[in-house]
């Protein structure tokens, strides 16, 4: 028995009110982000013209606090001057949006140092209008509703109605063996998400070969080759949906789209067509995920020890004949998801060389 954080998604039914309003505190998410950013560049702008001047470092003007609180701080003194319309919302759509503009300047900063590792990552950038819409609540009233499992509740937005029955998660609620943290709301696809993160106490079983460790060969061909000879199959999600796919874009062409440079609005039309690609995608990307978290949540019931193979995935999307092929197999995601199956079992899932695979020992 351990405690361990999990998350439940949900999608969502909201009337046309409710929808109205997590669009708007979505934007306001990104308005404070953008607002933030744009104080903290002007800050780093104002002392990098400074220094040129030939001033010491300090003479230069005070550089603008980018932590969390920090920009809370900040946001609340200017918030009735540059938003008079604030209360419309909640406050956690406004610093949700600070929060996540912290995070992503303190990742510029650390990989500008050199301590943080991965690729080098930019300063960060405005967010438009396109971008996707997203908002994280950690205070006030929401959750599960009591003796409902088809509604949710969200601060200022109320009582919301689910696609899905919430059962999965209410029965551990109800038991005292979980307490919601924060809840997110996403729109993807022409379609609501709420994802609540968890706390949550889990009983797992022994896995049934304790004494067995396995290690995971992952490919395109096939999906994965264990060290034991087991063959999993690339259900090639992507593949199977590539004709209906490449009928709507052709249908999308023949449409009026949008065109940036005459100011031309697409067409009702070619926004359907488009909704209905992406609609396709979602059910690519949603089986693709699907099945790997069947795989892995498999293995780590079945095997006591996994080890996974060290792909050069980035490198593999750079070839243009492997690119599609390895994305579509979702390769990226088979690496972190068992050990975020393992996670809930207090397991590590260590990594191997990829010139040194199991097939060749």
């Amino acid at each position: 028995m351990s405690m361990v954080l999990q998350a439940y998604r949900f999608a969502l039914d909201p009337s046309p009110g409710q929808e109205a309003g997590l669009r708007s505190h979505c934007g306001a998410q990104r308005f404070a982000f953008n607002w933030g950013l744009g104080r903290v560049k002007a800050s780093l702008d104002q002392r990098r013209a400074e220094a040129s001047y030939g001033l010491d470092a300090d003479g230069l003007t005070p550089l603008v606090s980018w932590s969390a609180y920090g920009l809370r701080k900040g946001w609340n003194q200017a918030k009735d001057a540059v938003a008079p319309w604030w209360q419309e919302n909640s406050k956690e759509a406004y610093s949700s949006g600070l929060a996540n503009l912290a995070t992503a300047l303190r990742n510029w900063d650390d990989s500008k140092k050199g301590t943080r590792r991965g690729r080098k990552l930019g300063f960060p950038r405005f967010k438009g209008k396109r971008a996707g819409l997203s908002c994280r609540f950690t205070t006030g009233s929401f959750g599960l509703v009591d003796g409902d499992r088809r509604h949710v509740k969200l601060p200022r937005i109320g009582v919301v109605r689910t696609h899905e029955s919430t059962r999965k998660l209410a029965r551990h609620v109800e038991r005292g063996r979980a307490r919601i943290r924060s809840a997110t709301v996403s729109y993807r696809a022409g379609r609501w998400f709420v994802s609540f993160s968890v706390e949550i106490i889990r009983d797992d079983p022994a896995s049934a070969r304790l004494d067995v460790t396995v290690g995971v060969d992952l490919g395109v061909k096939f999906l994965a080759v264990l060290s034991t000879g087991e063959v999993i199959a690339n259900p090639k999600h992507l593949e199977v949906a590539l004709r209906e796919l490449r009928r709507l874009q052709r249908q999308a062409s023949r449409r009026t789209g949008p065109d940036r440079r005459s100011g031309q609005k697409p067409s009702n039309r070619w926004r359907k067509t488009q909704a209905r690609i992406e609609k396709l995608h979602a059910q690519v990307a949603n089986a693709r995920r699907d099945g790997l978290h069947k795989l892995t949540t498999w293995l780590v019931r079945t095997f006591g020890a996994i080890v996974l193979e060290d792909l050069n995935v980035a490198g593999m999307v750079k070839n243009r004949r492997r690119a599609r092929t390895a994305r579509a197999a979702g390769i990226a995601t088979g690496r972190p998801a068992p050990k975020y199956a393992g996670q809930r079992r207090h397991r590590k899932v260590p990594t191997h060389d990829t010139f040194y695979t199991f097939r060749e020992r």
